[in-house]
């Protein structure tokens, strides 16, 4: 069984930063294609980056990109979510999926690409 457990949500001040870890069980996180989604109130869920197997390849949703980062460490099973230059909108549950794939290059853009979910982690940003 392949366990997600995502750790790093907390309140934080809008121009923050935070770094949110996915840690990986069960299975080497070098097969999969690992991404966050996240959720805020009353909304869907939504991408918001992805990473292939590899690490090559990356995804950051438009409303993200040059604040947000996503990067993996196969060795300590491991997927991070740099974020910086918080702000209220960015408010949601982050949510840590993978998607077992033999393509070194794959990246799932949607939620049903992706097999296995950890609970989430609260990220709130005051204003």
């Amino acid at each position: 069984q392949v366990q997600l457990i995502e750790s790093g949500g907390e309140l934080v001040q809008a121009g923050g930063s935070l770094r949110l870890s996915c840690a990986v069980s069960g299975r080497t996180i070098s097969a999969y294609n690992m991404a966050w989604f996240r959720q805020a109130p009353g909304k869907e869920r939504d991408l918001v980056a992805a990473i292939s197997r590899s690490g090559s390849s990356t995804y950051l949703a438009d409303s993200v990109k040059e604040r947000f980062t996503i990067s993996r460490d196969n060795v300590k099973n491991t997927v991070y979510l740099r974020m910086t230059i918080l702000q209220p909108e960015d408010t949601a549950v982050y949510y840590c999926a993978a998607r077992f794939t033999i393509s070194s290059d794959y990246i799932g853009k949607d939620r049903d690409d992706y097999a296995y979910w950890g609970q989430g982690t609260q990220v709130t940003v005051s204003a």
